[in-house]
This record gives structure tokens, C-alpha cells and sequence, in this order.
């Protein structure tokens, strides 16, 4: 019986009738009262403390191509997928000591690829490319 009761109908009050708690629905005298919608506020991005560059970067990004940037003040590192350009900047300023001007950041994607009849995915991954002041350095490989 319980399932053909959702298809009756239920008389429902008219304004000004009472309800079930006996008070009239949107009486002429009272208005409904306001509700204040919450508007919530952004959660802040967590603070990068000093010495925490490890959180940001992974490694430098050493190829040719970012071999030949060295000599444009630019240096390319491979950074985690959550790393934003901000962070990066303090990472960067943090943990090499130098003043950056500009961060461009790449998300490389996913790479099918296959072996005879096996498929794979290759991964893929961000990167970052900085550019720093005129005559600073970062030392990548030790020589």
C-alpha cells in the first residue's frame, strides 16, 4: 500500500487556511521571513615558509632546448602538477638566492604509446620555465 500512497493527491492549504501546525500560510498581516544567503569566502593558498622550495620543484629540466635558454637568463624546471606560478617565484628566490622577472609555466599531457601489442600511457607532467635578472646565475649541474 505504501508505494500507490506517493501517487494520491494531498489536499494542500490555500492562502490564508490553516496548515498543519494550525497557523495560516503566508498570512496577509505576516511575511515570510528573510533568509541570509552565506556567501563563502575562498580558502586561503598555504604559505610557502622558508626552505620549503623541495615542496614545488621536483628537478631541473636538463635538454637542449633549456641548455640554450641558460644563455637567455631562462632556466626550465620540472615542477608538481599543483605548483602554481606564485609559488614557484618564491621557490625559486628561496632556494637559489636569485631575483625572478618572469615564470611561464607547461603542463606536458599524457602520451599514448605501444610496444608490439602492448599499450601504454606515457606520463606527463608540468614544467616551468624562469627567467631571471641580468647577470645572475643558477648553477644546474655542478661541474
Amino acid at each position: 500500500m505504501a508505494l500507490t500512497d506517493i501517487f494520491k493527491k494531498r489536499a494542500t492549504p490555500k492562502r490564508g487556511e490553516a496548515g498543519k501546525e494550525g497557523k495560516a500560510l503566508f498570512d496577509k498581516k505576516e511575511k515570510p521571513e528573510k533568509v541570509a544567503m552565506k556567501v563563502e569566502k575562498p580558502k586561503p593558498r598555504k604559505e610557502l615558509k622558508i626552505g620549503q622550495g623541495y615542496r614545488i620543484l621536483k628537478s631541473p629540466h636538463v635538454t637542449e632546448k633549456a641548455t640554450d635558454l641558460a644563455e637567455k637568463n631562462q632556466y626550465v624546471f620540472r615542477v608538481f602538477p599543483e605548483a602554481n606560478k606564485i609559488e614557484m617565484k618564491k621557490a625559486i628566490e628561496d632556494t637559489y638566492g636569485v631575483d625572478v622577472v618572469s615564470v611561464r609555466m607547461i603542463n606536458v599531457p599524457a602520451k599514448k604509446r605501444r610496444l608490439g601489442r602492448t599499450k601504454g600511457v606515457k606520463a606527463g607532467y608540468k614544467k616551468a620555465i624562469v627567467r631571471i635578472k641580468e647577470g645572475q646565475k643558477i648553477e644546474v649541474l655542478p661541474r
